[in-house]
């Protein structure tokens, strides 16, 4: 099939699941729940194809964890789809009411978007996670992953389709691109007489590409550049666990710490302490010459000077950063130069830091006393998410379903005219 004629479905088949009450949409998601889970041999085979081609083609371990299934994953993505069916559907809600004092009624009420056009590279659980999303919240769905996971997007979108098959959502309603080549994303870039928003999901050169090329409104973000600044007051054993937890728990992914600030009055005891405790995890680092200073030549295996684009690079791997600070604003100065705003966060027992930081840094999450690796839909309270917005307009942070919705004014007259 033409982009066209993809697209065109799965905006006809949007206008009839936008009908649908919540009921009907929570049980043929789980319809399709069960069908994943009853193809997941198949499923977990079409991920070692794409494994086993990744391998061929050079794709860093990063990229590779990824884009790996086994079923323990495979459980993960599943569960998180039931778990979008248990929370509330945000599809017709009213707020806003007011009566005018010509008696007009007005309300707002919570819609769908339409079609959303998800573009995005080796992550395979963004298929399940983006259709469950968008089908509960009312909306058809143009998945465009990578060429490095199409064996796994085929089979994880048709073991949906025949999931939905016999329920009231349309199959339709769900719709993949089969075609790898890339030009169809540009071509996919101009369909905004049926989609009604794109969600890049992939690295910096994506989301810029999408930005330059579309004629749809582009939601950007999911490219992390995370900080976290040990203040002087911070508890320095517990500030370590944070960084590890943030640093090692999931290196691959957009909310992996990237960045380590440390106040100059604590560094000396610090920066000893987390490169021995991080080393032992495979941890390695880039210091700039304050943070270097103060570690001596045990760890020189595993301390390099920092770069000068290093503080500007998201890892997604076992590396970290290192810098040394005199206080809050030359932190706040360095997260303002490179962060990309998505998590930041500060370590501190003085409340006017903590407070003082929350006010002046402007990212999607930002975090007091806690790891950056809580930006997530599951862990927000919010089921899977579609992605990470970056930027302030419509919706910020992870987006689950009341992201996924807009709203329209009704008015109720009582045969009104304007005077």
């Amino acid at each position: 099939m033409t982009i066209e004629s993809i697209c065109q479905q799965a905006k006809t088949a949007s206008r009839r699941l936008a009908r649908l009450s919540g009921a009907e949409k929570d049980a043929a998601l789980q319809r399709a729940a069960d069908q994943l889970w009853a193809e997941r041999e198949a499923i977990l085979a079409a991920n070692q194809t794409d494994l086993a081609a990744g391998k061929t083609n050079g794709l860093s371990p990063a990229l590779l964890d990824r884009l790996m299934l086994n079923e323990q994953r495979l459980a993960g993505i599943i569960a998180d789809l039931r778990r979008v069916t248990e929370l509330p559907d945000p599809v017709g809600e009213i707020f806003e009411e007011q009566t005018l004092p010509n008696g007009l009624r007005l309300r707002k009420q919570r819609i769908p978007l339409g079609v959303l056009g998800v573009i995005y590279e080796a992550r395979p659980n963004v298929t399940v996670d983006v259709a469950g999303l968008a089908l509960k919240a009312g909306n058809g769905a143009v998945l465009r992953g990578g060429s490095e996971t199409i064996h796994s997007n085929r089979a994880l979108a048709a073991a949906l389709q025949r999931g939905l098959e016999g329920s009231p959502i349309p199959t339709d309603a769900v719709q993949l691109v089969q075609d790898t080549d890339r030009a169809l994303v540009r071509e996919l870039l101009q369909m905004d007489r049926y989609i009604d928003m794109i969600i890049p999901r992939g690295g910096a050169g994506l989301h810029e590409f999408c930005r330059q090329n579309s004629r749809i409104p582009v939601i950007t973000g999911g490219i992390g550049i995370c900080h976290l600044f040990v203040d002087r007051s911070a508890d320095l054993a517990a500030s370590l666990e944070v960084v590890r937890n943030a640093k090692i728990q999931r290196p691959s992914v957009c909310n992996a710490l990237d960045t380590v600030l440390v106040h100059s009055d604590v560094a000396a005891a610090f920066l000893p302490m987390l490169v021995e405790r991080l080393a032992a995890d495979g941890v390695t680092f880039r210091a700039e010459p304050r943070a270097a200073a103060l570690l001596d030549k045990r760890f020189d295996q595993v301390v390099l000077p920092a770069g000068p684009q290093d503080f500007d690079t998201e890892w997604l791997a076992l590396i970290l950063g290192l810098k040394v600070v005199d206080g809050l604003e030359q932190a706040i100065t360095h997260i303002e130069e490179h962060s990309t705003r998505h998590s930041d966060g500060i370590l501190t027992a003085d409340t006017a830091n903590a407070q003082h930081f929350v006010a002046e840094v402007d990212s999607a999450a930002v975090y007091v006393n806690a790891s950056t690796r809580f930006t997530d839909g599951a862990q927000f309270g919010l089921g899977a998410e579609v992605a990470v917005s970056t930027q302030p307009l419509h919706a910020r942070g992870p987006m689950g379903l009341r992201e996924l919705t807009t709203y329209k004014w009704v008015a109720h007259g009582d045969y009104h005219v304007r005077p």
